[in-house]
């Protein structure tokens, strides 16, 4: 019973923490806008700062950042200390975290892409899958300027990265599973951000702030 509570009380916590979406809160406080009704109506990192410039990007980042956080070091000491096994409280928290960010409750389900929540889930999990994770994106960004191809290859170094470095794990198979579920919900909230890659015209980021809509 112990076990199964702390499923409940991480996925609850984790979920209802990431409701807050990042973008959607400040835009809402600062600018009295909702910015999923400017430029590419997705409520993440990279439609606010097309949309608004980098002013209040630090807020965005802040908040989207801290609730994961919370939630899965929450979630690490809790699966620590009542089912001894902290890295599985992460990898389920983790799942929980994208899924409020990207389909909360409070926002009629109309989120982000989870790419902050994902990379702070990262950087938590092992300073190794960090390293791949933040190494691609970055590398993609400034080679292409494509965010969405940065955050899709580093989502997708989510789950090969726990098979390279956990696989002697007791509980493996679930972290492969969660690992996966995950990675795949994030490349399917990029669905449209691939297709424009393969057509060529999907929109590289710009630090400037820009007035016309952009499909992001």
């Amino acid at each position: 019973m112990t076990t199964v509570l702390c499923f409940l009380v991480t996925a609850l916590l984790s979920y209802g923490l990431c409701c807050v979406n990042g973008a959607l809160t400040i835009s809402r406080l600062v600018y009295r806008e909702d910015v999923r009704k400017k430029g590419s109506g997705n409520a993440g990192l990279t439609n606010f700062i097309r949309v608004y410039g980098t002013k209040a990007a630090a807020f965005v980042i802040l908040l989207d950042v801290m609730k994961t956080l919370v939630a899965v070091l929450f979630s690490q000491w809790l699966f620590g200390r009542f089912v001894g096994d902290a890295r599985l409280g992460a990898y389920w928290a983790g799942l929980w975290t994208t899924t409020g960010h990207s389909y909360p409750c409070t926002s009629g389900f109309r989120g982000g892409k989870g790419i902050l929540c994902g990379g702070t889930l990262l950087a938590i999990l092992d300073w190794r899958i960090a390293v791949i994770g933040f190494g691609l994106f970055f590398a993609a960004v400034l080679l292409t300027r494509y965010v969405s191809l940065g955050s899709i290859l580093a989502t997708i170094s989510y789950p090969v990265s726990t098979a390279l470095f956990f696989s002697a794990e007791p509980n493996f198979l679930w972290l492969m599973i969660l690992s996966t579920v995950v990675a795949a919900s994030v490349i399917w909230s990029h669905r449209a951000n691939i297709v424009r890659l393969v057509r060529g015209t999907e929109n590289k980021f710009t630090l400037r702030r820009k007035e016309k809509s952009y499909e992001a």
